[in-house]
């Protein structure tokens, strides 16, 4: 059962400094006409000592008793939990880092239907004269410089293609997922992915708590629990989130064997998070979308070898080409193994699930941030700790985004 503490903390304060009596019951109680003796009714009373007034007594107390209400607290900060909860410490992204120069337009036709493209406007509205086409496929975007609507139709220029074509304009998202710290965090944390409400113990009939945590909302990780069904992340006093609902940022801030550096980027494949150090301090982690079956993002030790501002990119894996994607102006392109790379993902709304072809996808925001840290020559960690990701190097092709 949940602890109701503000009613005990309320009645202990009134109570914790007053000593406490006490008298030996007699083995008969007097009518209201017998005057009790000495020889029925201990007169001697004892006293015990006073209880500690609410707090955290974490060494031996010889002037008090630690019960009650310093019990509990002195309980809730043995795992790690103050109270009052401390909000979370990291920070986040300026919201100027989603910006990017680019407009993008969505292909919203059918996934086996080409789209053609035409040297002007008029001819694209008119559907004629075409000089080529986008295959068929799953994901089409093209970044856009120009624009015309015809009888509500969308037209717009493809930059790279120098080209006009049906398309519709389309949000790109401003969220950015990242948190920035000055120096290591004391404890790990993470991400609810899936909005809910926190059980009370490790165990689906536990019962849930009356708190609702959003998705994105970002909170401190207390205790960890695998069983049969699942691994549970403790957010909180009598708070319990399951793996469907959680991805943890779990800190360790030496370099991984085989990286001579006090610097490096940590993507655990698990828990679908980036992490950053810097001189031997985390000081960033975010959450992604990495390479979903059979397509996976490739464990191992890389460096980051080309950054690019956009890229144009395109390309399929499926024998009959139903994944073809076609993606223009990508941004913030960062290459660390083959075509397998850090990369805004605009065309991407949720993270903390394998995605991609390969390719580490991130919000605009995010990447723009990592970069701006980043070099050429930075060294990646690549690692999924529940070792369901192959890692024998001739699984893997060049990936894609």
């Amino acid at each position: 059962m949940k602890h109701s503490l503000l009613p005990l903390l309320t009645a202990l304060i009134l109570l914790c400094c007053l000593p406490v009596f006490g008298e030996a019951e007699p083995d008969t109680v007097p009518s209201s006409d017998t005057v009790p003796s000495s020889d029925t009714v201990p007169t001697e009373t004892y006293e015990t000592d006073v209880l500690c007034l609410p707090g955290v007594y974490q060494t031996d107390r010889d002037d008090c008793l630690p019960l009650g209400a310093s019990e509990y607290l002195t309980d809730l900060a043995n795992d790690g939990i103050e109270y009052p909860p401390l909000p979370f410490s990291g920070k986040k992204l300026d919201s100027s880092l989603s910006d990017v120069p680019y407009q993008y337009a969505k292909i919203n036709a059918e996934n086996d239907v080409a789209i053609p493209v035409y040297y002007t406007a008029e001819e694209a509205a008119a559907s004629i004269n075409p000089i080529g086409e986008i295959s068929t496929g799953a994901i089409r975007y093209v970044s856009y410089d120009s624009q015309m609507d015809v009888n509500g139709a969308h037209y717009v220029h493809s930059t790279a293609l120098d080209a006009w074509l049906r398309a519709s304009p389309a949000l790109v998202s401003m969220t950015t997922l990242g948190r920035t710290f000055t120096s290591t965090p004391e404890r790990d944390f993470g991400w609810i992915v899936e909005g809910c409400y926190p059980y009370l113990d490790a165990d689906y009939g536990s019962g849930s708590s009356t708190t609702y945590y959003n998705r994105e909302d970002v909170v401190w990780l207390y205790d960890m629990k695998t069983d049969k069904n699942t691994t549970w992340f403790k957010i909180g006093e009598n708070q319990w989130v399951d793996r469907i609902h959680f991805r943890a940022a779990h800190i360790n801030t030496t370099p991984p064997e085989g990286i001579p550096a006090s610097r490096w980027i940590e993507v655990d494949l698990l828990e679908q998070v980036v992490m950053v150090y810097e001189d031997y301090e985390l000081i960033y982690a975010c959450m992604i979308a990495s390479g979903m079956k059979p397509y996976y993002t490739q464990p191992g030790i890389f460096q980051i070898y080309e950054k690019k501002e956009s890229e144009n990119m395109t390309g399929s894996f499926e024998t009959d080409k139903s994944d073809y994607y076609w993606l223009e102006d990508v941004p913030f392109t960062m290459y660390f193994d083959a075509l397998r790379a850090f990369h805004g993902a605009y065309w991407r709304a949720w993270y903390g699930y394998e995605q991609s072809h390969g390719c580490i996808n991130m919000s605009n925001g995010d990447a723009h941030w990592l970069y701006n840290w980043a070099e050429i020559g930075e060294w990646v960690y690549v690692h999924d700790p529940s070792g369901q990701t192959p890692t024998d190097a001739s699984f893997y092709d060049e990936g894609g985004a």
